[in-house]
C-alpha cells in the first residue's frame, strides 16, 4: 500500500508541476491570461467546457491505472512494472495524451486566439514525435512482445470504436 500511495503521490505532483500542468495551464496562462473574450455565445463556451471535461477524464482514469494496475507512476523516469491495457487503452495506445491534446482543443475555442491553435498544433508535433521515437521504442524493449502484440491492435491516435481484448 505505501508503494501505491508513493507513486500516486509522484503522478499527482508531475500532472501538477510536470508534463500536463505546463501543457494544459501553465502555457496557456502565458498565452491568454486566461481571459474569455467578451460576448462570448454559449453554445462556444458549452463547446469549450466538453471538451476540457472529455479531454482531461482519460488522464485521470489512466493515471489511476498507472499506480494501480501497473503499479508505476507517470513519469517517463519511474515507469510502470506492468503494461497497461485495459480501460481507455483498450480503445487507443496514448489515451492521456489524445486527453491532453482534446481538452488543449477546448481552451483554444474557450479563448479564441490563434496562438492557441498554433500552440495545439506544436504541443500535438512534439508529442508525436516524442512518442514515435522514443516511447514507442522504449516500451518494445521493457514490454517485448506483450507490446508489439498491443500496438498492432490498437491505434496510436484514433480510437477503435470497439474495446480490443485479449480474444483477438
Amino acid at each position: 500500500m505505501a508503494t501505491i500511495r508513493r507513486n500516486a503521490v509522484i503522478s499527482i505532483l508531475f500532472a501538477v508541476f510536470g508534463g500536463p500542468g505546463i501543457v494544459l495551464v501553465y502555457m496557456p496562462f502565458l498565452i491568454t491570461r486566461f481571459r474569455i473574450p467578451a460576448g462570448e455565445p454559449g453554445w462556444q463556451m458549452t463547446l469549450a467546457g466538453l471538451l476540457m471535461v472529455v479531454g482531461i477524464l482519460p488522464g485521470i482514469e489512466s493515471a489511476r491505472r498507472f499506480v494501480t494496475v501497473g503499479r508505476g507512476t507517470l513519469v517517463p523516469t519511474h515507469p510502470t512494472e506492468h503494461l497497461v491495457v485495459s480501460g481507455f487503452y483498450r480503445h487507443v495506445r496514448n489515451p492521456m495524451y489524445v486527453g491532453v491534446l482534446t481538452a488543449l482543443a477546448g481552451e483554444a475555442v474557450l479563448f479564441e486566439r490563434r496562438a492557441m491553435i498554433a500552440y495545439a498544433a506544436i504541443v500535438w508535433l512534439v508529442i508525436h514525435l516524442f512518442v514515435c521515437f522514443y516511447e514507442e521504442p522504449t516500451l518494445a524493449r521493457r514490454y517485448g512482445d506483450e507490446y508489439l502484440r498491443f500496438k498492432r491492435h490498437v491505434p496510436r491516435w484514433l480510437p477503435r470504436v470497439t474495446a480490443w481484448g485479449d480474444g483477438e
